[in-house]
């Protein structure tokens, strides 16, 4: 079995957004982080929005619930400035339950095999959440905790740092697990999304943010006109419930098959078969992937111009085209239908739990998971 610990930062590299509202520009030109109520969430607990902008007016906002990135603005081709991430317009609709737009998620992104693993001869039983597995944390991920907020002044530029302590025990997870994320906008047009992780028990630990990107903007129909290309010859092929195998296998002749630039809806149909409704969700094995940050996934919209290109230093991500979306409340009115949206969801592979073959998601006391993902916006 691999033995590795993962930290995660997750790097989005912002195109200029010189026609971002007037509203979210730095004022001169510096970086700056505004913080405004979003709202109270039933029990009374208090939500705040942070903006984060920086000297060239590129902006994301993120709020306290879930860590969320509720906006993402960057510009087209004719430097238009877009929001390219979907999301819901207020609080009451985050708190009544979301396909967990742009959150973090955790303890373990996706899938753990009938809710239960063992470590060390110690059973663990999980919620049971989607089927018979627990996904994305369980009952209460941490896209449903409310993080602990505070604005930092960085040389590398606008800077929020969010923590949260999940207890031994959370969601059935052993150990007292601390978690920092801090997201930075610099004036190089990056967005950094920093993860550290540290436990006085030993637990599985996966980590990702679940944003949804339609590089057209948030509400311009669905995605299956981009282009994808995956630096992946392989990928880790699951049964009706979407749990790996174990097996790892090329895509070569599969509707799989992203080596070489294809459109995400040119072989969608074919995937009805494998119990998806239509669909791509599947994890991939990166080239190279687990050892440094090494180039992904590039995803281009022929219409709008905008190039997204994803690195990463962890082995596997998750390629999601918003199969399950279904008249979906989103933001400014619209409403997301299906394949609205793709997701590029870096990971250790689901389930690993159960796997000794695959990387490990094991992290121990005195040791601290750390990772690293980039997405860049280019135009062409």
């Amino acid at each position: 079995m691999f033995r590795r610990v993962v930290c995660v930062t997750a790097v989005l590299i912002l195109g200029l957004a010189a026609a971002a509202p007037a509203a979210e520009r730095a004022k001169g030109g510096k970086p700056t982080v505004k913080k405004s109520d979003y709202g109270k969430l039933d029990d009374g607990t208090a939500v705040d929005l942070y903006t984060l902008t920086n000297g060239n007016g590129a902006a994301a906002k993120v709020i306290t619930l879930g860590g969320i990135l509720t906006e993402l603005h960057v510009p087209d081709r004719d430097g238009k400035s877009g929001d390219v991430v979907l999301g819901c317009d207020d609080l009451k609709t985050y708190a009544a339950g979301h396909p967990f737009f742009g959150a973090l998620t955790g303890r373990y992104a996706n899938r753990i095999a009938g809710g239960k693993f063992t470590l060390d001869g110690k059973d663990y039983t999980l919620f049971v959440n989607n089927g018979p597995n627990s996904l994305h944390g369980g009952k209460k991920g941490f896209d449903k905790a409310v993080w602990h907020a505070e604005p930092r002044d960085t040389k590398d530029g606008a800077s929020l740092r969010l923590t949260h302590t999940s207890p031994d025990g959370d969601e059935g997870y052993p150990g007292n697990l601390k978690v920092a994320v801090t997201y930075t906008l610099t004036d190089k047009n990056e967005l950094r999304i920093a993860y550290e992780a540290t436990t006085d028990k030993a637990t599985p630990v996966n980590l990702t943010n679940h944003s949804y990107f339609n590089l057209g903007g948030h509400a311009s129909g669905d995605v299956l006109g981009h282009e994808v290309t995956l630096m992946a010859d392989n990928y880790t092929p699951g049964d009706k419930d979407l749990i790996p195998t174990g097996k790892i296998v090329p895509v070569k002749g599969t509707p799989l098959d992203f080596t070489s630039p294809a459109k995400i809806g040119d072989r969608i149909a074919q995937l009805k078969g494998e119990g998806l409704p239509g669909g791509y969700d599947h994890n991939y094995v990166i080239n190279g992937g687990g050892k440094s940050l090494v180039l992904g996934a590039r995803v281009h919209d022929p219409k709008s111009g905008r190039v997204l290109e994803m690195r990463t230093t962890e082995p596997g991500v998750q390629l999601y085209t918003a199969n399950f979306l279904k008249d979906q409340k989103g933001k400014g009115g619209a409403v997301y239908a299906q394949h609205a949206g793709f997701c590029l969801e870096t990971q250790h592979y689901p389930d690993s739990v159960h796997h000794d073959n695959f990387p490990s998601t094991i992290l121990r006391p005195g040791q601290t998971y750390r990772q690293t993902t980039v997405y860049a916006f280019s135009t062409k």
